[in-house]
């Protein structure tokens, strides 16, 4: 069966709180087995016999709204997913020190395309480095920059997005990869 995550955005921000049984309770509703919360429980692991991850999001959404009263933007990705851009290696020459490395996950691809890369985000040492399909990399440098890619990513594309640092990826492809 195949091993799935999603990534919830805002899901526990703007005086919302979701308790990850919660979470895990409306998961199992759908039918989707072997769930998790990861670090935050904007961070969902599952497996699911579905293998078309659009209409996953869509379920996910739906029993979200029912269940909490609001929208919750759903982005899935599979674990096979996450390895490859893991082994793409999309931050390979970037100065670690000081630095975090982001990706910004789209939810749908955009329209058009007017961000010409490497592009630093206004105001900021933040920077849009690389793009993969529908994943954006990002490199911060701390000063509350980790929370820029998303918004300016969101208003260039005119895509919702949601943006998670690279190390959470990696821990969760270790802990659930296998």
């Amino acid at each position: 069966m195949p091993r799935f995550v999603a990534f919830l955005r805002g899901i526990n921000v703007g005086g919302h709180i979701v308790r990850k049984e919660r979470l895990q309770e409306s998961f199992n509703s759908l039918g989707f087995q072997n769930i998790s919360t990861y670090k935050q429980s904007g961070n969902v692991v599952f497996e699911a016999d579905s293998e078309s991850v659009e209409e996953i999001e869509k379920k996910i959404e739906i029993k979200l709204q029912e269940t909490l009263g609001y929208n919750v933007v759903v982005f899935v990705r599979t674990i096979a997913q996450l390895k490859d851009i893991i082994e793409s290696e999309p931050f390979k020459g970037q100065n670690k020190e000081g630095t975090s490395f982001l990706i910004t996950f789209l939810a749908d691809p955009p329209a058009k395309f007017p961000i010409e890369l490497p592009t630093i985000i206004p105001k900021s040492t933040a920077e849009v480095i690389s793009k993969k399909c529908m994943e954006f990399f990002n490199v911060t440098h701390g000063g509350g920059e980790g929370a820029l890619p998303n918004p300016f990513i969101e208003s260039k594309l005119k895509v919702k997005a949601t943006t998670r640092n690279m190390n959470i990826i990696q821990e969760i492809v270790e802990k659930f990869g296998a």
